[in-house]
């Protein structure tokens, strides 16, 4: 079942060691097949060194194992959330990588402060709130996935032009049409973290990007517009970051 996306999904898990976003086993990747109503899913605790295609994990959007030996990712009800409250994602991926963290663990948002972030993200990266007790006690990764879906409602927010979000006091989460996508996003909200923060270290001035400069830099890659790459200026998996 489902053999081509879970290697898709394997490849993109594969990619987070390489990428340097994961250490261990912190993080995983997961890809859906709409018309099935099914995604594919990292196994909880593998080491990506030991991580073969067959070990990936099938599961519905009731977050129920249809397939599989092997314990899903322990994020499993987060992605079910997120893949049900934003149906035109294909991939989600959820790692610790430190820059992302530190700004969940600061409990803020990542601001928009240069061209590499609006090249990808139109707006500032939002921090979600931090879960309570009673909410982590019920059902923890469940409602990791309500607080950011509920971040993105109240903040009037596009799930598919600000393609990640941080959960306070725990970490980043991003996604995108598909799993290859999905952690292309996640290294690029790594690197504008990383920016961001020796950005702010520098200067105490207000360096939110002018609006018009952002929408310059969005729009060239994304929407009807868009003139960024050869012919194929919306797919954003294999960019480079070119001025």
């Amino acid at each position: 079942m489902l053999e081509e996306l879970k290697q898709e999904v394997y490849e993109a898990n594969m990619q987070l060691p390489q990428l340097d976003l994961v250490t261990f086993t912190w993080g995983n990747v997961s890809g859906i097949d709409r018309q099935q109503g099914l995604f594919v899913i990292k196994p909880s605790g593998v080491a990506y060194a030991d991580l073969k295609p067959s070990d990936l994990v099938v599961v519905n959007l009731k977050g129920e194992v249809v397939e599989g030996d092997l314990n899903p990712s322990s994020d499993t009800p987060t992605h079910t959330v997120l893949y049900n409250a934003f149906p035109n994602i294909g991939g989600i991926v959820h790692t610790h990588s430190p820059w992302a963290v530190s700004f969940a663990a600061a409990g803020l948002d990542i601001p928009a402060l240069n061209t590499t972030h609006a090249d990808t993200f139109y707006t500032a990266v939002p921090a979600a709130r931090a879960l309570n007790q009673a909410e982590i006690e019920a059902d923890y990764e469940g409602n990791t996935g309500k607080a950011i879906v509920e971040t993105f409602e109240q903040r009037h927010l596009d799930y598919e032009a600000t393609p990640a979000a941080l959960v306070s006091q725990h970490g980043p989460f991003s996604w995108g049409k598909d799993a290859a996508q999905a952690v292309y996003n996640a290294k690029v909200l790594e690197v504008v973290a990383e920016e961001d923060y020796h950005s702010l270290q520098l200067t105490r001035a207000n360096i939110e990007l002018p609006q018009y400069l952002l929408d310059k830099h969005y729009y060239r890659k994304h929407g009807q517009e868009a003139y960024y790459g050869q012919n194929n200026a919306q797919s954003q998996t294999h960019a480079h970051h070119e001025k």
